[in-house]
């Protein structure tokens, strides 16, 4: 291989690896049920051009993406159903793929614990260690409707700001990550803290605050966690889905 191709094959296989992980991703939402039939969605920057991200097509269910049926868009045209992608996503993901260089992948969906979380006026409290990776990490973004209108993803990248999630208010939750397994984890994650937060809301007891100090200190564990020794879980979510369905690496 000359010195000249060499570039050009690596970024092919690097685009080739982020086909098959943004399909991972996809399927991972389907299996832990935070898909809506064809609806939320999540993207994934090209990595052979930045200003290109892929999003699954407007028709599929999550369970029916593969890497080769991925759409391939970029950020700054005017995209809805007809391209073949659904507007209101490629809205969302274009702009946060615009306003944030450093992501390369973002999830939004609806799981139900995320909503509910979403319509408290105290949003997501640090009241669990998942709950730890989001402190003085979360952004907050008020309902305006179906992100249908491109004046909507100025909005929302600022409130997203550098941090690692954002919650729509009454709508649904973001996050975002330089990897797909970033961007998934911290979904899991928040889905999961979400939940904790509304059985211990439920209980009608008083809950233990934890000091704001110990809560940035963790905070800022899981940031070096997550870009250390959590990357080797992603294999395993890869080898998890393996033994379901491989037709996502297609």
């Amino acid at each position: 291989m000359d010195i000249e191709t060499a570039p050009r094959v690596a970024l092919a296989n690097a685009d080739r690896v982020a086909r098959v992980d943004l399909a991972a991703v996809y399927r991972l939402l389907a299996h832990h049920g935070w898909g809506d039939v064809i609806f939320n969605h999540a993207a994934m920057r090209c990595p052979s051009n930045p200003r290109h991200f892929l999003i699954k097509r407007h028709e599929l269910l999550y369970t029916e993406v593969t890497a080769s049926n991925l759409v391939e868009v970029s950020i700054d045209d005017d995209l809805d159903e007809r391209a073949g992608v659904n507007r209101p996503g490629f809205t969302l993901h274009s702009g946060v793929l615009r306003g944030r260089p450093d992501v390369n992948c973002s999830v939004h969906v609806h799981p139900d614990e995320g909503v509910a979380v979403s319509a408290l006026k105290h949003g997501l409290r640090p009241v669990s260690q998942s709950a730890m990776r989001f402190y003085n990490r979360i952004g907050y973004h008020g309902y305006e409707g179906l992100t249908d209108s491109f004046d909507e993803r100025e909005r929302i990248v600022a409130a997203l700001g550098r941090n690692r999630a954002l919650v729509m208010r009454h709508h649904g939750v973001t996050t975002v990550g330089s990897t797909a397994r970033e961007a998934f984890s911290l979904m899991k994650e928040f889905v999961r803290a979400a939940r904790i937060q509304m059985m211990m809301e439920q209980s009608r007891d008083e809950v233990l605050e934890i000091a704001p100090h110990i809560c940035e200190h963790v905070a800022a564990q899981y940031e070096q966690h997550d870009r250390g020794r959590a990357s080797a879980e992603w294999p395993g979510y890869l080898r998890l889905l393996d033994g379901i369905d491989r037709s996502y690496r297609d």
